[in-house]
């Protein structure tokens, strides 16, 4: 996974992955860029919040500065997973599973799917709740192997993993902006305001 390296190593230089879609026109062959190139590319488009972590001291810095810029410190976070639980455990949050109270989400995810750069979850991560219930505040944490390439490639991989049973309530978060989405392909879609940590685990 070079590209992280190359777009997060040198905050300086202007993100590489921008420049080729600048200059090229509408009629032009599309380009095949590497799968995660293609997602840190989407995802941006979408409007998430990308903060790369090459190891578990950066992931926890950028967790820290994820609560700090929010004001997030001493509320409560909707947390499903005993296991994230444990791993945030050492933060200034409370957690709640019912996610009455809660400013925002933790969550893991099954895949990040590269062609439209959005997060594959399902009961898994958020039970049998619907994106709507939960909090309009999402914290995805993810590592390098979750991605592919499509929605079908990620459908195929929760299928093979959980061959006694399949988990439900699978869906996709695409919008990573709070508004109101205005074209029908968007209907009935929740937009979170997302930040994804991803840990480099390749």
């Amino acid at each position: 996974m070079n590209i992280f390296k190359k777009i997060f190593g040198n905050k300086k230089e202007d993100k590489p992955s921008d420049k080729p879609l600048e200059s090229r026109g509408k009629f032009m062959p599309e380009i095949n860029f590497p799968i995660d190139e293609k997602f840190t590319i989407n995802f941006r488009k979408n409007g998430g919040k990308f903060l790369y972590c090459e190891n578990t001291e950066e992931l926890n810095e950028n967790f820290q500065n994820i609560l700090t810029e929010n004001d997030w410190e001493s509320h409560y976070a909707c947390c499903l997973s005993d296991t994230l639980q444990r791993r945030f455990s050492g933060f200034n949050i409370n957690f709640d599973k019912t996610c009455r109270d809660a400013t925002f989400f933790i969550t893991t995810c099954e895949n990040l799917v590269a062609d439209n750069g959005s997060i594959l979850i399902n009961s898994n991560q958020i039970g049998e709740k619907k994106l709507f219930e939960l909090p309009d505040n999402f914290i995805v944490y993810a590592t390098t192997s979750q991605l592919v390439d499509t929605i079908g490639e990620g459908l195929r991989g929760i299928k093979s993993k959980n061959k006694s049973q399949i988990p439900t309530n699978i869906t996709t978060i695409k919008h990573f902006s709070l508004k109101e989405e205005k074209d029908f392909l968007s209907y009935g879609s929740s937009s979170k305001n997302l930040y994804l940590l991803l840990l480099e685990d390749l």
